[in-house]
């Protein structure tokens, strides 16, 4: 039986699935030839080797207009009065944790300077909540203050060509927004429950291997639990599971824990990364009954936007643990 991959994008707006698997694919195939794994690269471009699926959620969040200070939740979806209320809370201790994870990676990284920590505490003390703040006007305000700030700050000055600070805001927000546990859709079940069932759909009765960015780590590592199929290998890439504060005490179940079906799980973070905060999981996530636990390991990326999946997925780190266990899976490919 042909092994199945199984892609989890993350933050963003609606995408094209059909256009994304292709693009998904093919960066993890340059990433498989680097590592020397040309027979794998090759079928799985051709199609001949694992069935590859791209779990798309991004349409869920409707237009996600939490770029702007006006409707920073609006569209088809968004959650008004208690719902937005609670992504309000969500986004304020998102940013919170934001600023205090990378001050706690600038402490041990000797390449920080004096000057990043003035920068550094002058983010930190745009995110402390104010008092008699209201409304989530004012809460993205704030988000856009700090996502000024961080971005003007070397290595991630260079990403402004990429990301502005109201699509930075945009993508914390959506983090929020899953993390709030609101937004019932027709049938009742919140908006976390609906992008869960998509991934839940992707993987199916397994094995499966499973490769999530970003929000996609967060939302694959609570379907996941939620199944009862076999994952050999979990790869995380560019993931905030580890953020303290807002997103790892938010996590079900509590405390984070590696799903059962997961036989393995490689966690993979580049230091330039602005939203891979607190990157090393098995600090934070506790073992399965297996005995497997995360394993964190950090890659290097050119470029001023080491956050995309592109750039991760054509690492050789990356794509030669996922080469592996699909030839494993599959019974081997030609070299």
């Amino acid at each position: 039986m042909r092994p199945r991959l199984v892609f989890v994008h993350g933050i963003g707006g609606p995408r094209d699935p059909a256009r994304e698997l292709g693009d998904w694919t093919r960066w993890l195939a340059e990433g498989m030839r680097e590592a020397g794994h040309a027979g794998a690269a090759r079928a799985l471009v051709s199609g001949e080797g694992a069935r590859c699926t791209f779990a798309h959620y991004g349409d869920l969040f409707g237009p996600a207009q939490a770029q702007g200070a006006e409707d920073p939740y609006g569209g088809p979806g968004a959650a008004p009065g208690e719902a937005s209320a609670a992504v309000d809370a969500a986004l304020a201790e998102l940013l919170v944790a934001w600023v205090e994870g990378l001050a706690e990676e600038a402490d041990e990284d000797e390449h920080w300077t004096p000057g990043h920590a003035r920068v550094l505490d002058h983010a930190r003390a745009q995110a402390a909540p104010r008092d008699q703040e209201q409304g989530s006007g004012q809460v993205v305000r704030r988000a856009l203050n700090v996502a000024t700030t961080l971005l003007s700050l070397r290595p991630w000055d260079g990403a402004a060509r990429w990301i502005t600070p109201k699509v930075m805001v945009g993508h914390l927000s959506q983090v929020a927004r899953y993390l709030a546990r609101g937004e019932p859709g027709a049938d009742g079940s919140g908006l976390d429950r609906r992008i869960r069932a998509r991934i839940a759909e992707a993987v199916g009765d397994g094995p499966a291997v499973v490769v999530a960015h970003s929000l996609g780590s967060v939302v694959a590592l609570e379907a996941l639990h939620e199944l009862a199929s076999p994952v050999p290998l979990f790869v995380t890439i560019g993931s905030p599971i580890g953020m303290r504060t807002a997103v790892w005490p938010r996590l079900v179940p509590r405390p984070p824990a590696v799903p059962e079906g997961v036989g393995g799980w490689l966690n993979f973070w580049d230091r330039d990364d602005i939203l891979a905060v607190r990157p090393l999981l098995e600090r934070d996530v506790r073992a399965n009954a297996r005995g497997v636990a995360p394993k964190s390991r950090r890659v290097d990326s050119d470029g001023a936007w080491v956050h995309s999946a592109g750039k991760y997925l054509a690492q050789p780190a990356v794509a030669g643990p996922v080469a592996q266990t699909l030839a494993r899976l599959a019974g081997g490919y030609p070299r």
